[in-house]
């Protein structure tokens, strides 16, 4: 592979830092209207629903932004990725999310970030500043503030299937950035979402085959339905092709680091339906939101000044 430098990146910044917080918007707000949603629709069915609705829009835009699609053996590996995630990983956080409470499920998924920078390092030889583990660091700490909730418990494999999940999920992000060269994100996006909804579907089938709760249709009403396809196009859609359009412009470390924003657009999601913050909460989201701006702020000044190698050659 490559190399390829902060610099050729640096036009682009402002555009990556606004895909990136639109894909966390995007995740934050998918959060809140899958957890309207699963309550009515068994988790193996919505997956293929959600995933359904979402490569239909991928299709779409595709057909009206006449992208190219060309099935090369470099999209063909970027396509499989989607098997890793939202595929494997999403199934697995499902089942793990049966047997661990939502309090605890949040909490580990504020490892992500941590994951992503040992992964890039690791993987990608990316250099990380002492400045962004920092920021990252007062981050997650005000993602605690903003999601713990006392009586955060779970089974062993829950909470083992959820880190498992996570580690995917990092795992997707290093390698998608590595992989990817030239090719336009919104392609991308929908190879490994279609990707994703053949293993989504032949899994409820082999699931509901084998006597399990695979395919679930019983007293699935309209608005079901439409939340279904709705949370899947904020979740999966919009939000993997705007993490996917920033990831293509920047480390994969600095676009890690926008992640603790999800909950932030979480419960601002939550205080639409009537929930409200108390002040640790308000007082971490105000630090999640600086330690951000902080980051974005760091990361323009230091690709300026110095060039950093993102991918070493392979």
């Amino acid at each position: 592979m490559s190399s390829h430098t902060s610099t050729r990146r640096l036009p682009a910044a402002p555009s990556a830092v606004a895909a990136l917080v639109a894909a966390a918007a995007c995740w934050g707000l998918g959060t809140v209207a899958s957890k309207q949603v699963v309550d009515d629709v068994a988790p193996l069915t919505l997956l293929p629903l959600q995933l359904a609705a979402s490569c239909a829009l991928l299709l779409l835009l595709t057909a009206v932004r006449r992208e190219r699609f060309a099935w090369t053996p470099p999209m063909r590996r970027l396509a499989a990725l989607g098997v890793l995630n939202p595929g494997v990983a999403y199934a697995l956080g499902l089942i793990g999310l049966t047997t661990i409470t939502a309090s605890m499920s949040v909490l580990l998924w504020a490892l992500e970030p941590v994951i992503i920078l040992l992964l890039a390092a690791l993987v990608l030889r990316e250099h990380i500043p002492a400045s962004l583990a920092v920021s990252v660091a007062v981050a997650i700490t005000g993602v605690l503030l903003v999601v713990y909730q006392p009586g955060a418990t779970g089974k062993a494999i829950g909470i083992t299937l959820t880190l498992v999940s996570i580690g995917f999920c990092a795992l997707y992000a290093v390698l998608t950035r590595r992989l990817m060269l030239d090719d336009s994100s919104l392609t991308v996006v929908l190879a490994q979402q279609a990707a994703a909804l053949g293993f989504a579907v032949a899994l409820a089938t082999v699931v509901g085959l084998a006597g399990g709760p695979g395919w679930d249709f019983s007293g699935l009403g309209a608005g079901a339905w439409l939340g279904a396809a709705g949370s899947g196009v904020l979740y999966y859609g919009l939000g993997f092709w705007f993490f996917v359009t920033g990831l293509r412009q920047v480390p994969a470390s600095y676009a890690g680091a926008f992640l603790p924003l999800i909950p932030v657009f979480g419960v601002a999601a939550g205080y639409l339906t009537g929930e409200r913050l108390d002040p640790r909460q308000w007082l971490g989201a105000v630090i999640i939101v600086a330690a951000t701006v902080g980051i974005a702020i760091r990361q323009r000044a230091g690709t300026a000044a110095a060039p950093t190698t993102s991918g070493a050659s392979r």
